[in-house]
This record gives C-alpha cells, structure tokens and sequence, in this order.
C-alpha cells in the first residue's frame, strides 16, 4: 500500500496538535503534500517541522469559526495546488463541566469552531474534492452515540456534526466522493487534559480523580493514543477502503455502549 498518497494534497483542519497533528503526520510519512490549518502560526509551524516523509507542509493560520477563516485555507489549497484529495475535518475544542455554570458564548463557539468549520470547508473544498475523487473524514467524537450531562456542549456539536456527515453521504454518492467519521473516545492528548479539569470541577474532585471515575465506569483497558484515530484516517482514505460509505467507526476502545 506504499505510495497510495504520492502527489495528493490533504488537507487537515485543527491541524497544529492532538488528533490532527498526528493525522497529518501519518499522511506525510506515506509522501502527501500536507496542509495544516489552525488558529496559532506558532503551534503550526512547530508542527510542520516535526513532520517527515513528504514535501514541506503548507500552513495557514487563521480563525476556522469564521467563515473568513475557512475560505482563507480554500484559498491558500487553491492557489497554490489547484487540488484537494483529501479533507479532514478535525478543528473543534468543546467546553465540558456543569450545565448550569457554562456561559452562553460556550456553545456558539462549540458549534463554530467543530460544526460550521467543518460545513464551510466540506462546501468549498467539493468541487475539487469531486474532481479528484477524493475523501471527507470527520473527526468528531464518541459523545455524538452517549449523551452526558457534564458534555452537553460536544455532544450537541458532535451529534449535529455526525447527521451532518451522513446527509453529505449521500451527495459523496453522486459525486463520487467519500464522506465518512471516526468518533475517538477519550485520546491522551493535552485536550484531554482540560476535559479532565473541567469534569473534575463538576463533579467536586481533583483530574486525577475524574480520569480513575472514568476509567472504571467505562471499562476501558487505557485512554487512546492519537496514533490510534490516524491510522484509520489512513485506512478510510486509501482505494482499498473506497467502498466504505457514509460510516462512522467509533476508536474508544469498545466503551460506548448501544449496538453499532
């Protein structure tokens, strides 16, 4: 399967670390021209320079909860290659903790940044998306199957985003491009981290303590690696998974419950 991404441009938004910054990383190894969109220049470009196996990574930095934002990476893609094979819709950070303590301006921005990034972007990379055949892969979050109440923002955002990706499915079917999700459980990543405190303070104990309370409830052998979430990434964009359609694959570690 080397070589499956010679020459394709993937474009990877909420770039710059976790979840994206390992996907754009695998897909560097097997040589694509990554691209790397997020809010901070800084942690983009420590990024990119980290990353190996393929052309330098193009970066652009910019405000991914506005529309401006996101037709600036059109652009930039645009400009630049003319192409796009890939689209991984990955950008979002939700606020957890108590429902009654969460201000307004957290849910706007949740749906922003995770839901409206991930609609604009789809709409404007499509035309080159369907002139390549390319992939959509939405990085969204188990929290869209197991609603909770110190989540209630993701899990609004992540459910949302999650019908979102099924309807474009269906247009993916007529156009000849792929649409599917990876819901990630809890992944070891520094976003992780601010969950943890924010679950913690709901719940009146300390982050270590929230991540023991979870672990036990869930039955999880361990917390995902990001490493975890790319390789399938990998998988779903390579020719040999092209009859995967409108799915969504759930990587927690077999802790969400309800039937498949």
């Amino acid at each position: 399967m080397a070589g499956d991404f010679q020459g394709k441009v993937v474009v990877v938004s909420g770039g710059s670390r976790g979840i994206g910054k390992a996907i754009g990383a695998a897909f560097a190894r097997e040589g694509a021209q990554v691209v790397l969109a997020a809010a901070s220049a800084d942690n983009l470009a420590k990024a990119a320079k980290e990353m190996t196996g393929g052309p330098a990574p193009l970066t652009v930095a910019g405000d991914l909860r506005t529309l401006a934002g996101c037709e600036q990476v059109f652009k930039a893609v645009n400009d630049k290659f003319k192409r796009c094979d890939i689209l991984v819709n990955n950008a979002g950070a939700t606020k957890g903790g108590n429902f009654f303590e969460l201000p307004d301006d957290a849910f706007v921005d949740g749906f922003a940044l995770k839901y409206f990034a991930a609609v604009r972007l789809s709409r404007l990379f499509w035309p080159l998306l369907k002139a390549a055949h390319g992939s959509i892969i939405n990085i969204i979050g188990a929290a869209a199957k197991t609603p909770g109440a110190n989540f209630l923002i993701g899990g609004s955002v992540n459910s949302a985003f999650a019908n979102f990706a099924k309807g474009l499915a269906e247009i993916g079917n007529k156009d000849d491009v792929n649409v599917n999700v990876i819901h990630p459980g809890m992944v070891e990543t520094d976003r992780i981290v601010q969950l943890l405190a924010q679950f913690g303070k709901a719940n009146n104990c300390t982050p270590d303590e929230a991540r023991k309370q979870m672990m036990q409830k869930s039955g999880a052998r361990r917390f995902g690696q990001v490493e975890d979430v790319a390789e399938l990434a990998l998988f779903l964009a390579r020719p040999q998974a092209r009859h995967i359609q409108g799915a969504a694959i759930v990587v927690d570690g077999g802790t969400t419950t309800g039937l498949y």
